[in-house]
């Protein structure tokens, strides 16, 4: 009896635990703009990057290395200051400690911190992008 109310106990305490992943979804380039006056979407393919990565979550260097990449995207469209403004904005505004749509680990219900994705983790992940 008492083994199988321990088996029914974690059984319970594994499947409350388990979470799925919410469909991606992309703000473009959250509070800021998308692009210049002139070409209104040109560093946006950066940003969808940068949404994919905080999406998904994961450690505190797999973010640096997300925002350090958004950085030198838009260095690369040719936008350097403003590139160096954006990674401000991200460094600041995108930690998972703050219950906003654009935080780091968006994708998993608040709060998610850092945290390593789990085999069972990476493969819903992958199931998703393979669906669309």
């Amino acid at each position: 009896m008492r083994i199988t109310f321990v088996f029914l106990l974690f059984f319970i305490s594994f499947y409350v635990n388990a979470e799925n992943i919410k469909p991606f979804t992309s703000d473009g380039c959250s509070s800021f703009p998308d692009g210049t006056f002139e070409h209104n979407q040109l560093w946006l393919s950066c940003c969808t990057a940068h949404d994919y990565a905080y999406w998904q979550g994961g450690t505190y260097q797999e973010r640096l290395v997300a925002d350090k990449e958004l950085q030198q995207c838009v260095a690369k469209v040719g936008e350097p200051h403003i590139a160096n403004l954006m990674l401000a904005g991200v460094r600041v505004g995108g930690s998972p400690y703050l219950p906003t749509s654009f935080r780091w680990g968006y994708g998993w219900s608040y709060p998610r911190w850092y945290k390593v994705l789990t085999d069972a983790e990476k493969k819903q992940i992958k199931a998703m992008v393979d669906e669309k």
